[in-house]
């Protein structure tokens, strides 16, 4: 996994915090100019910083990924700046807990516009460009709550279910235009974000009572994923979930 990604273009959603966050930085350090999107501008802009003072190269480009309008201006700048679209990572998504019964319609369609409409149309944006070049990878983020129930996680779990589905479709729709479209489903991971939950004892080790393997996610793991099926030798691989899960879903 040593491979350079020196020329490729890759967009990043949700690449203001978190996993987003982190497979930004280790893209760019692997060569790659990175694309940040996400809401939230200043937290964009701190993660391009960072990524500078690593010695990588990153653009950010605010985005509110419910927007549709939104969603094919800013990619096709993009393309008008950059001239091509190499990889697309549909990070960006929203996770919260209800209980079936306590879901509003509120809750539903603030889930589904990121989760599912957004994804979808930033796939679409970019498959529109890397058709045009003939060449593309897309990485929809999905998780292991797209396999298993997970209690008061029905929207979650919804929303992910259709993350799949959309990346089988897309990978056949798109599979003779040189674009292959994936999925990776990781369990709990830790970033900043979930360290306060993941660092309490009895927390984790409610957790880690569903991974066989003993440990929850590092970023690096998903970073590797990524590597590979945006790489050379993954033209193969399309339609396919890739799990990160240490086990969980196989129980």
């Amino acid at each position: 996994m040593n491979m350079t990604l020196k020329d490729k273009i890759i967009i990043v959603t949700g690449a203001s915090k978190g996993i987003g966050a982190g497979i930004a930085n280790e893209l760019a350090l692997a060569g790659a100019t990175v694309l940040l999107c996400a809401r939230n501008s200043d937290q964009l802009n701190a993660v391009k910083e960072n990524i500078e003072k690593e010695g990588g190269i990153a653009y950010a480009f605010p985005l509110d990924i419910t927007s549709v309008a939104e969603i094919t201006r800013v990619f096709k700048t993009i393309f008008d700046q950059f001239g091509k679209i190499d990889v697309l990572i549909n990070n960006a998504g929203l996770g919260f807990n209800h209980a079936a019964l306590d879901v509003e319609e509120s809750d539903w369609d603030a889930m589904m516009d990121v989760n599912l409409k957004g994804l979808f149309f930033c796939a679409q944006q970019a498959g529109k460009y890397m058709i045009e070049k003939g060449y593309g990878r897309i990485i929809n983020m999905s998780s292991q709550a797209s396999l298993v129930a997970i209690k008061d996680h029905a929207v979650y779990c919804a929303s992910k279910g259709g993350v799949n589905a959309l990346t089988k479709v897309l990978a056949l729709e798109w599979a003779d235009k040189g674009i292959t479209v994936n999925g990776i489903s990781p369990t709990f991971t830790y970033t900043p974000g979930t360290a306060e939950r993941l660092d309490s004892p009895d927390y984790l080790a409610g957790v880690l009572q569903r991974i066989p393997v003993g440990k929850v996610a590092a970023i690096a793991d998903i970073t590797t994923a990524i590597r590979y099926l945006i790489g050379p030798n993954s033209g193969m691989v399309t339609g396919s979930n890739l799990v990160i899960d240490g086990g969980w879903t196989i129980q």
